[in-house]
């Protein structure tokens, strides 16, 4: 069964621009970094990472950034997935 590599990509590049847009909404909030440290603890880590200052500019260059690498990855899902069924019965 063939699936539609458009809306396959369209649908991981919304996805990948939400999650960081979420992020970006931490970030601007200012609960990223305690956010960042207690993940950082249950993965038994402690790296001095350090959230910077927002910026709207980089936000939406996070956001538009990701969703193109989103699209491009859900559109080779796509044509993969396709290929095999092709070969694969």
């Amino acid at each position: 069964m063939a699936i539609n590599k458009n809306k396959i990509g369209l649908t991981l590049g919304i996805l990948f621009a939400l999650l960081h847009a979420f992020w970006a909404l931490l970030v601007g909030l200012g609960y990223a970094q305690p956010l960042l440290d207690w993940i950082m603890k249950l993965h038994f880590m402690g790296m001095p990472l350090v959230i910077g200052g927002f910026s709207l500019g980089r936000a939406i260059t996070l956001i538009v950034v990701t969703f193109i690498a989103g699209f491009i990855f859900g559109w080779l899902f796509g044509a993969i997935w396709n290929w095999l069924g092709n070969k694969v019965k």
